[in-house]
């Protein structure tokens, strides 16, 4: 299914940690699938230092596998001491140079909630947490729909259904048009798509709430796809 090819081909710095998300299983099952697409890997928790890397030239390709937000509501009053966060300007400067000079960005799952202090990053994405309307169903069985599509990352693939959180009612971009979708709440939520950030290459997955999601077959193969696509000439 995935004709992946084992090659490295291209460096990935991957951003990770947070929140009420178990990371430690996350990350480590994304860059293996990521390698599969000769795709390899460098994880750290320390997201402005590993921005910061990305000045060196070395990473073709950033991804977010994180939650970190500013929790200005009140029910997480008593966890911001520890999780409360604001990517700092020149991180921000740095993130956003890198991908509209032409590196890919790959968002997983909570980077969609995550820098909600920063408008651009909605921007970048296509896509952000709004707090006063986004939601999903509890984790569970979900079903995601494959509308048919040639793009690369989708085309070809049927329907399936994972156990996964599915994120609705996002303030969206525009331009976005889905590859994937999940329905709940009375309308059709966008979980996958792909789109152009200036020069740069993004895809954005609204799966990937924990290891289970990763080990389905077809979320892996879209994740192998997706990581191609973003590192193609």
């Amino acid at each position: 299914m995935s004709g992946a090819d084992r090659r490295p081909h291209a460096e990935n710095l991957l951003l990770t940690g947070g929140h009420s998300h178990p990371f430690h299983e996350t990350t480590p099952a994304l860059a293996a699938i990521l390698r599969e697409s000769g795709v390899s890997s460098t994880a750290t928790d320390d997201l402005e230092g590993g921005i910061a890397e990305l000045a060196t030239g070395r990473f073709a390709m950033v991804t977010v596998n994180a939650l970190r937000f500013g929790m200005r509501a009140e029910r997480y009053a008593e966890q911001r001491a520890r999780w409360a966060y604001s990517l700092p300007a020149r991180s921000r400067a740095a993130l956003r140079d890198f991908v509209a000079g032409g590196g890919a960005l790959l968002a997983i799952h909570t980077a969609a909630v995550s820098f909600d202090d920063w408008p651009e990053w909605r921007a970048m994405v296509g896509g952000a947490w709004d707090w006063s309307r986004s939601a999903h169903p509890p984790l569970g069985a979900m079903r995601v729909s494959v509308p048919p599509s040639d793009h690369p990352i989708v085309a070809g693939l049927e329907n399936f259904e994972v156990i996964d959180e599915a994120y609705g009612f996002l303030d969206l971009m525009p331009d976005v048009v889905p590859l994937a979708v999940s329905s709940h709440g009375g309308a059709d939520h966008p979980m996958l798509w792909a789109r152009r950030f200036g020069r740069g290459r993004v895809v954005y997955d609204a799966l990937g709430h924990d290891a289970r999601s990763y080990a389905h077959p077809t979320h892996a193969e879209i994740l192998r796809r997706a990581a191609r696509w973003l590192t193609s000439p």
